[in-house]
C-alpha cells in the first residue's frame, strides 16, 4: 500500500543519508587528508626495516676482534673522505664559517697574493728561540725585530682587508657579511702557511688574472 512505503523526501532526509553526504564532502574538501588504513609504524621497526636485520653477535673472541677491525677501518674510510671533501671546499663538510660563496671568493683573493703575514708562525719560532738565549744584545735585536714584524701584519692586514671587502661588495653587492667579519677571515687566512691552509688553495699566485 502507498501510505506504508517511504517517500523520497524522509529517505533524503534520514541520518544515514546526511552521513554520507557529509562524508563525501568532506573527502572532496580541498584541505582534506585522507586516511592512510594502516597505523602508524614505530620508530624502532621502521629504523630496522631501513638498516636492514641485526647482525647475530660474535661467537669466538676471534670474530669479535676481526669485526671491531672492518668496523674501524670503515670509520676510518669515512673520515678521510669527510677531510678530503672538506680540503676541496666542499659546502657540506666545511665549517660553518667557510661555508658560501662570498667566503669562497675570500679565500681566492687571499690565496692569488703573497703576503708577509704567511712567515709571521716560523719567524716568532725563531724569534722566541733567540729571547731564550743568555746574550743581551740578541734579546734587544728579537725584540725589536718581533714588534717591527707586528707593525708590519697590522699594516698589511689592513690593507688586506679593505681590498677584500671591495672585491666583494662589487661582486655580492647583497652580501650579508660585515666588513670587520670579512676583513678578519681574510686576515686569519694569510697568517697561515699556505700548505696548511684549509680549504685547499685553488689558485695560486699566478692565476691572479682568473679572478680580475
Amino acid at each position: 500500500m502507498r501510505f506504508l512505503r517511504r517517500s523520497s523526501t524522509e529517505q533524503a532526509d534520514s541520518p544515514e543519508s546526511e552521513n554520507e553526504a557529509a562524508q563525501s564532502s568532506a573527502e572532496h574538501a580541498p584541505n582534506h587528508t585522507p586516511k592512510k588504513g594502516r597505523p602508524t609504524p614505530k620508530r624502532r621497526d621502521a629504523e630496522g626495516r631501513r638498516r636492514g636485520p641485526v647482525p647475530p653477535p660474535p661467537k669466538t673472541q676471534r670474530e669479535a676482534i676481526k669485526r671491531a677491525r672492518a668496523n674501524k677501518e670503515e670509520r676510518r674510510a669515512a673520515a678521510r673522505e669527510r677531510r678530503e671533501r672538506m680540503m676541496q671546499g666542499d659546502d657540506r663538510y666545511l665549517m660553518p664559517r667557510d661555508k658560501g660563496p662570498v667566503r669562497a671568493y675570500v679565500r681566492d683573493l687571499v690565496d692569488t697574493r703573497r703576503h708577509l703575514m704567511g712567515l709571521f708562525m716560523p719567524l716568532v719560532l725563531v724569534v722566541f728561540v733567540s729571547t731564550l738565549s743568555q746574550n743581551l744584545l740578541v734579546q734587544q735585536y728579537a725584540t725589536l725585530f718581533c714588534m717591527a714584524l707586528l707593525i708590519m701584519m697590522i699594516v698589511e692586514g689592513t690593507m688586506l682587508g679593505r681590498y677584500v671587502n671591495k672585491r666583494v661588495r662589487a661582486k655580492f653587492p647583497d652580501a650579508k657579511d660585515g666588513s670587520f667579519a670579512l676583513g678578519w677571515y681574510a686576515f686569519t687566512r694569510a697568517m697561515q702557511i699556505r700548505k696548511l691552509r684549509v680549504p685547499r688553495p685553488r689558485y695560486t699566485p699566478k692565476d691572479i688574472a682568473k679572478l680580475s
